[in-house]
């Protein structure tokens, strides 16, 4: 008969060093996450037209501090439509650490299909910072 009692020490060993890695905010790479936050809104338009199958929606959050420089990326989400119509609800999920209170953020949308600009937000649509919402509800207008 085959003594038994080494494997199941070996087997118990590996199960308690597996569970004392299981946990998450012991591991130095979960406590630098940054944190995420979302910033939420709809986008329509007035114009009774029906988009294309195709179309594909690209909402940005965008540094807008620098007024003679490009803006900076800080998310995107792109909605590809699929048949669907307006209005079309987005959450865009950035990190907080890149948000400075002293700068201004605003949220970009464009309709586009096949590359072809459809629709496009022409106001400042500004979130997050100096006292502006995290959500922000859109009309775009026809390009």
């Amino acid at each position: 008969m085959t003594d038994t009692k080494p494997l199941s020490l070996g087997l118990l060993s590996l199960v308690l060093l597996l569970a004392g890695c299981s946990v998450a905010t012991s591991c130095p790479e979960a406590r630098q996450r940054p944190e995420r936050k979302p910033g939420y809104g709809s986008i329509t338009y007035r114009e009774r037209i029906a988009l294309p199958p195709t179309a594909v929606v690209t909402v940005r959050l965008v540094d807008v501090s620098l007024a003679d420089a490009p803006s900076v990326l800080v998310a995107e989400q792109v909605i590809r439509t699929a048949g669907q119509q307006v209005p079309f609800e987005f959450a865009l999920d950035y990190d907080a650490s890149r948000i400075q209170p002293s700068h201004a953020y605003a949220v970009q949308v464009r309709i586009e299909d096949g590359g072809r600009l459809l629709f496009i937000s022409d106001t400042m649509n500004p979130v997050i910072t100096r006292g502006a919402p995290t959500r922000v509800d859109m009309v775009v207008r026809r390009s």
